[in-house]
């Protein structure tokens, strides 16, 4: 037993001999909230993240869904300007706590969900991001096999070892783990620090993309035929159609809104989180769409077919013995690819999963942890075969907005309406049964009824995604599925929350931790700011569950 003891107490994050068991399922070094050290991120690096993580395959090929439902190209780009300009505000609007009290996205969940009704969320969110890890991940090694086959083009000819049934061959699955072993580094660096890499990618892809995008139009003597093509839909086919596509950018960005605190508690000062956000959203997304439809429009002048993929594109290139300058071109956009899609994993789903994470197993994992758990889920769960043998799973994947978006409906209602802008940092972290976060036994039923609602309110509709016959009411419903399903959670937490007054309803809204105005005795009788008392314990990652009675709020 005592072998046992001694490897679960190095298997601990940290030293937490002190804490209860309680304790130790509240809080670690990365649930606290994050010390002025470690608020790095300021207003170019909110600006870099988004221009970094707009430069991805998913991006680049939007528009595409757009075409081939029969709109133009610049109908389909104002789609893309509405979606993005569309989506910005909730993410700001639900990265103000991370910002202003440097908490993340498990943590603020508390605020609403109660302390262990959060864990629902947080769970519902992580193994998301551990599934997308995979599928990205697999993305990622076709860009690989594009740069290496520039290097080497045997490459493509290397003879496969490996059975039918693995769902894949020697050449993909070694491109495939050569990406997933070089985003290993990246996991290990901190959010503080993680920065960085997206610098170099707001640099290094945008430059890429150019390349490719003037290449593209020197290559086939013009912007080919897409952008002089009409839609060839009209009347309320049209309505609907933009309508579907500007959805599919905002559901594109649902994790991203979710977890927006995440990152947002490592800001400088709140405002980094704030505009810098709003405008970098859609203006990096719209320019990286716009040169995926003028790079794929001239390539059905080169191919007499639009190729949305710029993968596939550049691996047409490689075609037919191309020239040493050729292959240098393709081996640089794709390696920069490899870089934008690294970013893209490293943000939306490796830091998003080591921080649900951290918040499930507190006492065992922390964020490094918990990024190096998710990229062995996305290996060990084959994520080639998900994306070859099932269209309901792809479409599952999509409709998690649904989820998501009554998630982020309860959170942001919970901050700027109920509470408006009250925080009371201490009760995060306590089990104290007059605690603000307590609810009843650690849940709040009205967010729950709430999120379950704004699920309902898009059952039918997700079931005609999935081949069922279903009224088409149901699937228009479903085709604004992010707005429904934020807004009827929104609207019922506010309703329930009217009749059943949590503690701490405000009708003042001003952002602050009313922990500081709390005061508290020891047993000496020595008098000391509750809120002094429990930072020291916060910045050494213990939490206490036991605390002195406080003035009623």
């Amino acid at each position: 037993m005592g072998v046992i003891k001694r490897l679960i107490r190095k298997l601990e994050v940290s030293d937490q001999e002190d804490m209860s068991f309680t304790e130790q399922f509240l809080a670690n070094e990365d649930l606290v909230p994050v010390p002025p050290e470690k608020r790095t991120w300021g207003t170019w690096n909110f600006i870099a993240f988004w221009i970094a993580d707009s430069f991805n395959i998913n991006t680049w090929m939007i528009v595409s869904s757009m075409v081939q439902l029969g709109l133009s190209w610049w109908q389909a780009w104002i789609c893309v300007w509405i979606g993005y300009g569309v989506v910005a505000p909730f993410i700001v609007a639900n990265a103000r706590p991370g910002a202003i009290f440097h908490v993340t996205f498990p943590v603020v969940a508390r605020t609403s969900f109660g302390l262990y009704g959060s864990l629902w969320c947080v769970f519902n969110r992580g193994a998301m991001a551990c599934i997308w890890y995979g599928v990205q991940a697999s993305i990622g090694g076709t860009c690989m096999l594009v740069m290496l086959r520039a290097i080497w083009p045997s490459v493509n000819n290397i003879p496969n070892s490996m059975p039918e049934s693995s769902g894949t061959n020697t050449r993909d699955f070694m491109c495939f783990f050569l990406f997933w072993l070089i985003s290993l580094p990246a996991i290990w660096f901190p959010i503080h620090k993680i920065r960085h890499l997206f610098t170099v990618k707001a640099v290094v892809a945008p430059a890429a993309g150019i390349t490719f995008f003037i290449w593209c139009i020197v290559k086939a003597h013009g912007v080919g035929p897409i952008v002089r093509q009409p839609a060839t839909i009209h009347g309320s086919e049209l309505g609907w159609s933009m309508v579907v596509s500007l959805m599919s950018c905002i559901s594109n960005m649902a994790t991203l809104v979710t977890n927006a605190p995440d990152f947002a508690s490592r800001a400088k000062y709140p405002s980094a989180a704030g505009l810098p956000q709003l405008i970098s959203v859609p203006l990096g997304f719209s320019i990286v769409s716009f040169v995926g439809i003028i790079v794929s429009s001239s390539s059905q002048t080169l191919y007499g077919e639009a190729i949305w993929s710029p993968i596939d594109l550049l691996n047409r290139f490689l075609d037919n013995n191309p020239s040493h300058a050729t292959r240098f071109g393709v081996w640089f956009i794709a390696a920069s690819f490899i870089i934008a899609q690294l970013g893209t994993n490293i943000s939306a789903n490796s830091i998003s999963a080591g921080c649900d994470l951290t918040a499930l197993f507190p006492r065992f994992i922390n964020i490094r942890r918990g990024g190096f758990i998710a990229a062995i889920v996305g290996l060990c769960m084959l994520p080639w075969n998900l994306l070859k043998s099932s269209n309901s799973f792809t479409s599952y994947l999509s409709a998690y907005s649904v989820f998501l978006s009554s998630i982020a409906g309860v959170m942001i209602t919970e901050y700027w309406v109920i509470r408006k802008g009250h925080f009371r940092v201490k009760d995060l972290y306590s089990t104290r049964r007059d605690g603000w976060y307590w609810y009843t036994y650690g849940i709040n039923f009205r967010a729950y009824a709430a999120y379950i609602a704004g699920i309902l309110i898009n059952v039918v509709g997700f079931a005609g995604a999935t081949g069922r016959t279903v009224p088409l009411a149901a699937t228009r419903i479903y085709e604004m599925s992010f707005f429904t399903g934020f807004g009827v959670s929104a609207l019922v937490f506010w309703v329930l929350n009217h009749f059943f007054p949590v503690p701490g309803a405000s009708s003042k809204f001003q952002e602050i931790d009313v922990s500081q105005d709390d005061n508290t005795s020891t047993s000496g009788g020595d008098e000391e700011s509750v809120s002094d008392y429990d930072r020291k314990d916060l910045d050494k990652g213990v939490v206490k569950t036991e605390v002195m009675p406080v003035a009623a709020s």
